[in-house]
């Protein structure tokens, strides 16, 4: 039997100490929080998932974002670039993304997918992509964000996912030649909130997949989940690929799921924020996103 040196038996006892002292401190962790589970209260981290992008919007940071300018489905608003007008502005540690009423039409050079210029309009809005900048496959993707006001005629925020091969603008990699909502141009709607279509504090999550028998054209309705939540209140809203599915997410609690779907979305995607004007219905208010964070995580490996 191998004798041991009175420092290393000195350094047994000490930690030994400290065992006893981390396990009576526990104890009376336990006892001030009735028992309960102290992990939740000390951290709010799951160790197995790992953070692949965060942004807190302390600045715009253009490594992250870039504006993106198009015109897509009949929407009424001229998307803007750098934040004209207010469009978008991060301030106070927030992303605002709006959709303001100028009260006479302008110039807008917006372009639809067919090559025809948006007609000019009053309404300006904003949108960002992490297009080329910040895409990832599969994992889970979350935004906090709230959007006051909600219902009102017209409105239209969204919080989504695009695939990174989509063929729309900006156009900036040779591979970007995937019509939507093919593979490689896929869309996930995380939160999307149809003020004339549904009422305050409605908001619909799903995916978007393309329709056997129509190239290029998606089926809306099939995986589409109506849900609801406070709107006017900062709220978590996330998607997870779980196996086979999506799952989507409120506050990190799972609210509805898309079944077979996390097999078949799985190319590197892009996330986008935008507030667009669904319809022609007149505004008495500025609209605002406000986003407090926007993350990607993975899965960590067992």
């Amino acid at each position: 039997m191998r004798s041991l040196r009175p420092s290393r038996i000195l350094t047994q006892i000490m930690r030994k100490h400290s065992l006893i002292h981390s396990s009576l401190m526990a104890i009376v962790l336990l006892a001030l929080t009735g028992c309960g589970p102290v992990d939740e209260a000390l951290s709010d981290e799951d160790p197995s998932w790992e953070t692949t992008f965060f942004d807190d919007f302390d600045t715009f940071n253009p490594e992250n974002w870039q504006d993106q300018i198009l015109w897509v489905n009949d929407e009424d608003q001229c998307y803007l670039r750098d934040g004209e007008h207010g469009t978008r502005e991060v301030s106070d540690g927030t992303l605002k993304v709006r959709v303001i009423d100028l009260g006479e039409p302008v110039e807008c050079d917006n372009m639809s997918k067919t090559g025809e210029q948006h007609p000019p309009t009053r309404y300006v809005a904003g949108r960002i992509a992490s297009k080329n900048l910040k895409e990832f496959s599969e994992g889970r993707w979350t935004a906090r964000l709230k959007v006051e006001g909600s219902g009102s005629d017209g409105m239209f925020p969204a919080w989504w996912l695009l695939g990174a091969r989509n063929n729309e603008p900006p156009v900036q990699e040779d591979d970007e030649t995937v019509c939507w909502p093919q593979f490689g141009s896929g869309e996930i709607d995380i939160f999307e909130h149809h003020g004339t279509a549904a009422p305050e504090d409605k908001y619909v999550a799903r995916s978007i997949i393309e329709l056997t028998d129509e190239p290029c054209n998606g089926d809306w309705w099939t995986y589409q989940r109506n849900l609801e939540a406070d709107l006017d209140e900062f709220q978590e809203y996330g998607v997870e690929w779980a196996g086979d599915d999506l799952i989507f997410l409120l506050n990190g609690q799972e609210v509805a799921r898309n079944d077979s779907l996390g097999t078949v979305i799985t190319e590197p995607m892009f996330a986008i924020l935008n507030f667009a004007k669904i319809d022609a219905s007149p505004m008495d208010t500025t609209w605002t996103m406000e986003v407090d964070w926007v993350k990607h995580e993975r899965r960590i490996a067992d």
